[in-house]
């Protein structure tokens, strides 16, 4: 069987809601990152054999397979067919993998994989609130509501049930959210995004350049204390998750170039990684964001490793419960998760998180010349996808 391996790696940097990409089109942002993608390996459009790209929200300027549009508004020729993934948080994670399995089969040998999403104009929830307010039901089907009576789906729920079964006090929360920004204005203050970042040039109103370049996250507080977090009310009465210790509300778009050996000498290039080991589970849809730890155990056993292992770790950081309750399931160093932020700070633009968190990972392992990462994010409807990226350089 063939390996798959990524050769190119890039993302946007997260743009706030209503912020510096709220103009853009995310059609148009996901072409941005796939003709960049294309430059930084000098990669002839014709050479691609498809593109799978996750989206969350996938109605109005993301509806109609967004995948085979973004195709079509790149550089890319029509001939370069798309579809488009929703495995909820984790659908742009679940699309680099399905890439992997395409080049590993060989039925292809050069495949795009990535994400985007605007939550500035396709908001969350739209896709259930919008056809729900206009009388075109409800997902909670009747064998649904009766398999889980009494029963919300909800990411808000399911991230203070995890603060109650791992004992997370709020001082906890609070000081997780503070050091994802710390960390993250540290990375920015010595570059260590520079070669991730795809400038954008930022637009206004009426589409046109500004003349301003977007290549910095706009969710970084610089001057963050744990004073003003700690100040921040719940989301929940009751709860202790607030707005300072969830996720921040992001627009952005990332993608990656994975092939097999194949590939690599059609392209004539040397690989960033390879994907060691690429997995998913289901869990508890309820409690919804625990998935993650049961999904590392479950990878880190079949490839044979141990958490002592893996040099770097990243943990979509959707709400601080989420990376506290799997530090303390499995005991992994804090120093090696995370290590240049995460959504707290950096956004979490949904679709496309998952290749935006592999994108941070995988430049990480060069930069820092460590071996062996690790990815996971929780998912709606309690899944979780697993990634473990080898670096192809030896130091």
């Amino acid at each position: 069987m063939n390996n798959a391996y990524v050769v190119a790696a890039l993302r946007t940097a997260g743009g706030r809601r209503g912020g510096l990409l709220a103009n853009w089109h995310p059609v148009d942002l996901g072409a941005q990152v796939i003709n960049a993608l294309l430059k930084e390996i000098d990669c002839p459009p014709d050479v691609i054999e498809d593109v799978i790209m996750g989206s969350v929200s996938q109605i109005g300027e993301q509806a109609m397979n967004v995948a085979r549009n973004i195709v079509l508004a790149s550089q890319l020729p029509e001939s370069v067919p798309a579809t488009s993934v929703d495995r909820q948080c984790g659908s742009s994670q679940q699309a680099l993998h399905f890439a992997a399995q395409a080049v590993m089969s060989g039925s292809m040998d050069v495949v795009v994989a990535g994400g985007v999403e605007s939550m500035t104009r396709t908001p969350m929830f739209s896709t259930t609130t919008l056809p729900q307010n206009n009388g075109m039901g409800h997902y909670m089907s009747p064998n649904l509501q009766k398999r889980y009576p009494n029963v919300e789906f909800s990411q808000f729920n399911g991230a203070e049930m995890l603060v109650k079964r791992y004992g997370l006090s709020r001082r906890e929360l609070d000081e997780f959210a503070l050091e994802s920004h710390r960390r993250a204005a540290e990375a920015h203050k010595h570059d260590a995004f520079k070669n991730e970042i795809v400038s954008i040039e930022v637009k206004d109103a009426l589409g046109n350049s500004t003349g301003e370049p977007h290549d910095a996250d706009q969710g970084i507080r610089f001057d963050a204390t744990i004073e003003g977090i700690a100040a921040v009310k719940p989301i929940l009465e009751n709860g202790k998750i607030t707005a300072a210790t969830a996720s921040q509300i992001c627009d952005g778009a990332s993608g990656v170039i994975v092939c097999n050996e194949k590939g690599l000498k059609r392209l004539g290039i040397e690989p960033l990684v390879r994907i060691r080991q690429m997995s998913v589970i289901g869990h508890d849809p309820v409690i919804m964001l625990e998935a993650p730890i049961p999904a590392t155990a479950h990878a880190l056993k079949k490839s044979n490793l141990s958490a002592v292992d893996i040099d770097l770790f990243e943990v979509n950081e959707a709400f601080a419960s989420v990376p506290l309750a799997w530090l303390s399931a499995t005991q992994v160093d804090p120093d090696k998760l995370n290590v240049h932020g995460g959504a707290i700070a950096l956004g979490h633009p949904l679709g496309s998180s998952g290749t935006k968190l592999a994108t941070t990972l995988i430049h990480a392992l060069k930069t820092k010349k460590m071996k062996l990462g690790l990815q996971t994010m929780c998912e709606g409807g309690g899944m979780a996808n697993v990634t473990i990226f080898e670096n192809c350089q030896t130091y």
